[in-house]
């Protein structure tokens, strides 16, 4: 495998068709930093598809799950607060889930 072919991941998060991303934000150790960026740029973007919400959580998603799978477990629990924040950020917050 390439490098090219192996970091398409790290580009994508770099160079997002759907929205401008700050430089290194899932770099953050504030949750609601990257929330409240993630929420900032999907409301911003005119290039989207959806709805700023799932631009922006799918964003989240797409970085824990893809560029983010070597992710050490305090890194991962920093970036799942935040999707935490991103959702109460956009009035979608549920339940507080237990153990988290």
């Amino acid at each position: 495998m390439t490098t090219q072919t192996h970091r398409w991941s790290a580009k994508v998060t770099r160079e997002s068709n759907a929205m401008d991303l700050p430089a290194h934000i899932f770099e953050s150790d504030d949750p609601k930093a990257i929330a409240r960026s993630l929420k900032r740029s999907a409301e911003a973007s005119h290039r989207r598809k959806a709805e700023p919400y799932r631009s922006a959580m799918s964003m989240m998603t797409f970085y824990v799950n893809r560029a983010g799978a070597n992710l050490p477990a305090e890194r991962r629990k920093v970036l799942e607060q935040a999707k935490d924040e991103l959702r109460e950020a956009f009035g979608r917050a549920g339940p507080k889930k237990i153990g988290r």
